[in-house]
C-alpha cells in the first residue's frame, strides 16, 4: 500500500480499497510502550536461570519491584523466544542387547530385578532379587529404601560383563520375573513390615530347602 501511494500517487482510500483494507486500520499506530528495559532484564534473568519458566521469572521480577500483568510477561517471554526446552528422555542403561546363550552350569549367568513394597505407614522400599538362571536358586535378596544404594552395592561386588533385556520385553528376564511373582504372593503379601530394619531382617517362615531364597543385606 505504501508503494502504491508513493510510486503510483494513489490516494490512501483508493490504495486501501485495492487490498480491501479499512483506512483506519492502515492509519493505526500502536500505543504500547517500548519495554526495552524490561525485555533486557527479562533476558538477563533467563540467562542466569536457564530452567526457569515465565511464572518463576515473574516472581523474580516482582522481588525486584517490577510489577506487570502475567499475560504481558508471557507475551514478552514468547517474543524474546525464552521458552524452556524440554529435556530429552530419561537416560537408559547402556549395554549389549544381543541373543543370550542358555547357561550350561551354575553361576554362569545371574538375573537381577527389582520389586517394590511398602511399610504399614506407606513408606516405600525396594528389593533387589538375584537369581541363578541355571539352578534357579535365589542367591540374594537385598532390601533398602534407595535403589541407588542397591545398584552400588551390587555393582561394587561384581565386575563381570552385564547384558540388558530389550525395552518392554520382561519375558527375556523370565526366571527373575517368575521368582518375584512367587516372592510377592507367598511372602510379601502375607506380612506387614513396621520399619526398614524389620524389612531387612525378614525371614521366610517355611521348611529349609536348597532352593530356598536367602536374605542378604548390606
Amino acid at each position: 500500500m505504501s508503494w502504491a501511494i508513493r510510486e503510483r500517487g494513489y490516494s490512501q482510500r483508493r490504495a486501501c480499497g485495492l487490498v480491501r483494507l479499512e483506512p483506519k486500520t492502515y492509519r493505526y499506530a500502536s500505543l504500547r510502550p517500548d519495554d526495552g528495559g524490561l525485555r533486557q532484564r527479562l533476558r538477563a534473568l533467563a540467562a542466569e536461570r536457564r530452567r526457569f519458566g515465565y511464572r518463576r521469572l515473574h516472581i523474580l521480577l516482582k522481588r525486584e519491584g517490577i510489577l506487570l500483568n502475567r499475560k504481558k510477561l508471557y507475551r514478552l517471554y514468547k517474543e524474546e523466544r525464552l521458552t524452556v526446552r524440554k529435556r530429552g528422555g530419561r537416560k537408559r542403561a547402556l549395554g549389549t542387547r544381543a541373543p543370550i546363550a542358555i547357561p550350561q552350569g551354575a553361576n554362569q549367568r545371574w538375573s537381577l530385578d527389582f520389586l517394590s513394597d511398602a511399610l504399614i505407614d506407606s513408606r516405600r522400599f525396594r528389593i533387589l532379587a538375584i537369581v541363578d538362571e541355571f539352578s534357579r536358586e535365589c542367591l540374594a535378596l537385598v532390601a533398602d529404601k534407595s535403589p541407588i544404594i542397591l545398584c552400588c552395592s551390587c555393582a561394587g561386588s561384581d565386575r563381570r560383563s552385564r547384558r540388558y533385556i530389550a525395552p518392554g520385553k520382561p519375558m527375556q528376564n523370565g526366571f527373575a520375573e517368575s521368582f518375584i511373582g512367587r516372592l510377592r504372593d507367598e511372602f510379601l503379601s502375607e506380612r506387614l513390615f513396621t520399619s526398614y530394619r524389620h524389612a531387612r531382617n525378614g525371614r521366610l517362615q517355611s521348611q529349609p530347602s536348597p532352593h530356598q531364597p536367602r536374605w542378604a543385606f548390606p
